[in-house]
């Protein structure tokens, strides 16, 4: 184990952004497959699926293949600047010391007010498209996934970030992430996966509320 983490320094301090994106598209594909595994495991206990469904699990390689692009080709490589300049904007430009208080809360609010949202609404749109769907379709989807998932990342992501932007240097806080996008990734898929799950229901009326006050 102590081998492989020397092996992974190494090669992020050769090459850190192919090496971010490298593990990202890893982490974000072994994400989708444990995403598929808890849905098939929550419906087999509904008894929600047939005979021969219900007998093993197949995994939709596919699926993993098009979710794994999503870490490879985002999450990596925006995940990499983005803490560098992250960092270099807090630090240089508004002056704030390193892990202060001031300096922690400035990357936890600019995280989550600005990185969170955007790869929420980057990843269903991208999902969808990928997976064929029209225009339309992909609004609808974005519209019941979108706001779920934001409100249950809200609740968890600031303490994540906390130790990171307090505790790990720069250089490795994209990899201390991207465990915990391992995670985040089987979240997401899982989510959206859910297609018309009576659970997003309880959003519906925030949804309606927001349409209505945009056609206003």
């Amino acid at each position: 184990m102590l081998k492989l983490w020397r092996w992974y320094r190494n090669c992020l301090a050769v090459h850190p952004v192919k090496t971010q994106m490298i593990s990202s598209g890893f982490l974000w594909g072994l994400g989708d497959i444990g995403a598929q595994t808890v849905t098939h495991s929550t419906l087999r206990k509904q008894h929600q699926l047939t005979q021969q469904e219900d007998k093993e699990l197949k995994i939709n390689w596919k699926r993993v293949a098009i979710t794994s692009t999503f870490g490879f080709a985002y999450d990596g490589p925006v995940g990499h600047y983005w803490y560098e300049y992250l960092d270099y904007y807090i630090r240089v430009r508004l002056q704030l010391q390193p892990k202060s208080f001031k300096f922690v809360t400035a990357k936890v609010a600019a995280d989550g007010l600005l990185c969170g949202p955007l790869d929420l609404l980057i990843f269903f749109s991208y999902m969808g498209f990928a997976s064929g769907k029209s225009m339309d379709q992909v609004k609808e989807d974005v519209k019941k996934d979108f706001l779920p998932a934001l409100l249950v990342e809200a609740g968890v992501w600031p303490f994540v970030q906390v130790a990171n932007f307090r505790f790990v240097p720069v250089r490795y806080q994209l990899l201390y992430v991207n465990f915990f996008c391992l995670l985040d990734s089987t979240f997401l898929s899982w989510i959206e996966q859910q297609a018309d799950a009576p659970w997003k229901k309880w959003f519906a009326p925030i949804v309606t509320l927001e349409d209505q006050k945009g056609q206003a």
